[in-house]
């Protein structure tokens, strides 16, 4: 099975209400399409969101990444040489990490594709029912009381509220979503790097000492603070997780060396793909990290193929984030993994099991 073309599309998907973080406002999702074609018919899927403020990728410099440095080195390669491609990938070029996850996602599908298995079992196996939580984005009180019991009622029995922009009203938001759900649902909190260390220390043993149970407290500082994050998980109860902490490899190492957080948090979107979101959950798993394993603001084709590395890697990957296709007013993909609110029921078709995508608009 060669690689014979590579083309490139675009995918918008609205959705249900504003989200909204401490670094941003999004409407709806877009994202770069990657579409690898082979001599044999088959086409895998790839996908990349613009995520300026966290990984530095545009749409623009996706689709240049794939156009003038990817495509040459893919066309007329056999897919079967998956390990020698991916880390040719990984080498071509520095950053770019949501460019390098498009390709490598497509490249991973073709290759469960050559084997006719679902990508999950060639991975390594595991259950293909899995359950996420669902993201309450940053808002007035009564607007995330409002967004966090209508989730409970769908059935979501983990909460994450992103928080991180006014850390005095943050626990005011806490207090209440915990008050209006407790017993009902776990919260996790997100301040995407929008507290200082004495801030969070402040803040969490706060609400520890009112009773207010939480089950991670995720990228509290500074993406780059490692010390304030040692700071942060050496004076409090609840665990801490790095986010933007840890891109590939190389950085779970150093929060491991500084014992920076309790758990790590594998985005393909950071890591530049599958193949170091493999190597970062072995290595947590040599260490007695947890893992989490979530999402850019990307459609169902990125988040299906998370969704399959966290299912080989359980139970390492111990918590899942991949909420996106619930948050959208509808999915674009036909075929693939299943999203129903909180379920998630993995395709037992080749690959991911994309059959089509609706709505998208191929680059000329």
């Amino acid at each position: 099975m060669k690689i014979v073309d590579v083309k490139l599309g675009m995918l918008r998907v609205p959705l249900v209400t504003p989200f909204k973080t401490a670094l941003r406002t999004v409407e709806a999702v877009e994202d770069v399409v990657v579409m690898l074609e082979t001599d044999t018919g088959h086409i895998g899927y790839g996908n990349a969101p613009a995520t300026a403020v966290i990984t530095g990728d545009t749409h623009g410099s996706v689709i240049e990444a794939v156009r003038t440095v990817f495509t040459p080195l893919l066309l007329e390669q056999n897919v079967a040489d998956l390990n020698r491609l991916t880390r040719r990938i990984q080498g071509a070029m520095i950053n770019n990490t949501s460019a390098k996850a498009a390709v490598e996602i497509a490249l991973y599908d073709l290759f469960a594709q050559s084997y006719k298995t679902p990508l999950y079992r060639l991975l390594g196996g595991g259950d293909n029912s899995l359950t996420t939580d669902i993201t309450i984005s940053v808002d007035y009180i009564d607007k995330m009381v409002a967004d966090a019991e209508s989730a409970v009622e769908r059935g979501f029995e983990i909460l994450k509220l992103k928080v991180g922009k006014d850390i005095g009203l943050d626990i005011e938001r806490i207090k209440a979503v915990f008050a209006a759900v407790k017993g009902r649902a776990l919260l996790r909190l997100d301040a995407n790097q929008g507290w200082s260390p004495k801030q969070a220390v402040l803040a969490i043993r706060g609400l520890e000492e009112a009773g207010v149970l939480l089950e991670l407290v995720e990228q509290p500082v500074k993406a780059n603070n490692l010390e304030g994050m040692r700071y942060i998980a050496e004076r409090v109860r609840t665990p801490i997780m790095a986010d933007e902490s840890v891109f590939g490899p190389r950085e779970v190492m150093h929060v491991i060396d500084r014992r920076a957080a309790d758990i790590i948090n594998i985005k393909l979107m950071k890591t530049g793909g599958i193949s170091n979101a493999l190597k970062i959950a072995d290595i947590a798993d040599l260490h007695d990290l947890e893992c989490m394993v979530g999402c850019m603001l990307e459609t169902s084709i990125g988040v299906s193929a998370a969704a399959h590395m966290a299912a080989a890697k359980a139970p390492v990957v111990s918590k899942l984030d991949l909420d996106v296709p619930s948050l959208c007013k509808f999915d674009p993909v036909v075929g693939g993994a299943a999203y129903k609110d909180a379920d998630i029921i993995l395709n037992e078709t080749p690959g991911l099991g994309i059959e089509k995508i609706e709505g998208l608009q191929l680059l000329a």
